[in-house]
């Protein structure tokens, strides 16, 4: 027999956004820059945990496997998990639900974080501690998209919802930017010595306490399902795998060179300078911040266009822009400052044609049945495969005696999007289903 679709009845696609749009934005991006200073944080001050956590000088040999497996198990193994889950949790239990979970489980592990005991004080425990604080932090940074995406596009107006989604990548760069500015300015103000004892501590502390704060914005949100949603049975973990294969895969498509191109962009790029050109360490890290502050101010630009002129023509101006100047940009740094700003700069351009409708694109997509867990784990596993580890790629490609081949790498995925963009149906124009 076949599948009743997942559609609604007529009435719930044209269902009215929420009443207070602008207190729904506020939520979803306080909320969200929170998510991403606390998963951020750890890593600008790896190196001061490492050494309290994981000493060299540990005698035994399970301390640097543990070690090993948080960094795989948080980056390419809850986060899937988290996407799926948390999706789940928004769309059998509502989107807000979810948001509430998820920043509670980052404030939590965050507090965590701060209170992990040294490798000196409490041996293993240490270190055991610290992967859990980190299998929930990629669970909820894993989740925090496919409920941010969710919510934020379903809070849109009708002709809004690439503006709306916009702020997605604005919230997650600005905790970015707070992240760095916070570890720079604990380094900048106490000695190595403090740094040790209590300083990393200190901004993990910070992010439990902003947790609370966008957990109680986040309380006073407004639910996005429709009533008829709610009222609905309640569909499966797997359901949106099950019934919608297709989409799923699509997913996949849509993202796999948007995220090679967005971690290459936003994090590699600095260390790629530094590695293939001899680009100083400090003025890499510079321009780095000076680009992001300017993708942020980028991404409501790119969706308030993309609501006049649709979705796809932002799309292939980015997977094909990417396509065929990917090899040049990257090649055309030097060790001058001006040619990596600029490259970094003209990049976050032509990612912000992605970045500033990858919600909204995302959730048109799925129905509203099933869309945060549709969304949810086809997307964090392909970033999982493709974006977390262009660091890895760019390096082994340097290890092979190829470095030339990471920018061709990055434009063939590029290209592979671009084709999945070509028939793409457009949707800008068209009623979400809420």
């Amino acid at each position: 027999m076949k599948q009743p679709t997942d559609a609604g009845p007529p009435q719930t696609a044209h269902q009215a956004p929420p009443a207070r749009p602008g207190r729904q934005l506020l939520a979803a991006s306080i909320g969200n820059a929170v998510e991403w200073y606390d998963w951020l944080a750890y890593t600008f001050l790896a190196t001061y945990i490492a050494a309290e956590i994981f000493p060299e000088s540990a005698g035994n040999s399970l301390v640097p496997l543990l070690s090993t497996f948080a960094v795989f198990a948080v980056g390419f193994f809850m986060r899937p998990v988290g996407g799926l889950l948390m999706g789940a949790v928004a769309d059998r239990s509502g989107r807000r639900a979810a948001l509430t979970v998820t920043i509670l489980l980052m404030g939590g592990s965050s507090l965590l974080l701060a209170l992990t005991p040294t490798y000196a004080a409490a041996g293993l425990v240490g270190p055991v501690v610290l992967v859990i604080a980190r299998l929930l932090q990629g669970l909820s940074v894993g989740g925090e998209f496919a409920a941010a995406t969710t919510f934020l596009v379903e809070s849109a107006p009708q002709g809004r919802r690439g503006l709306f989604s916009s702020f997605q990548y604005v919230s997650t760069t600005v905790g970015q930017l707070i992240a760095s500015g916070v570890t720079a300015l604990l380094v900048a103000r106490i000695d190595d010595g403090q740094m040790h004892q209590w300083g990393w501590r200190a901004a993990f502390l910070l992010g439990a306490v902003l947790s609370l704060v966008g957990f109680w914005i986040r309380r006073g949100a407004e639910e996005t399902r429709s009533a008829e949603q709610q009222a609905a049975p309640r569909p499966g973990l797997f359901e949106a795998l099950r019934t919608h294969p297709r989409e799923s895969l699509l997913i996949c498509g849509i993202t796999t060179g948007a995220t090679i191109a967005y971690y290459t962009w936003t994090s590699y790029l600095p260390t790629y300078a530094q590695v293939n050109v001899g680009f100083d360490k400090g003025d890499s890290l510079l321009i780095g911040t000076i680009s992001l502050a300017f993708f942020a101010l980028l991404q409501p630009l790119g969706g308030m266009l993309s609501d006049r002129v649709g979705r796809k023509p932002l799309l292939l101006t980015f997977s094909v822009g990417f396509a065929v100047l990917c090899v040049p940009m990257l090649n055309a740094i030097d060790k001058s400052f001006m040619s990596l700003l600029l490259v970094q700069c003209g990049g976050m351009i032509l990612l912000t044609c992605y970045t500033s409708i990858a919600a909204a694109v995302n959730a048109e997509v799925f129905p509203a049945r099933v869309r945060a867990a549709g969304i949810g784990f086809p997307y964090s596993l392909t970033v999982a495969l493709f974006g977390g580890t262009a660091p890895y790629m760019g390096t082994l490609f340097k290890d092979l005696g190829h470095p030339d081949a990471f920018p061709w790498y990055v434009a063939a995925l590029c290209l592979v999007s671009a084709l999945v963009y070509l028939r793409l149906p457009e949707s800008a124009k068209k009623p979400l289903e809420r």
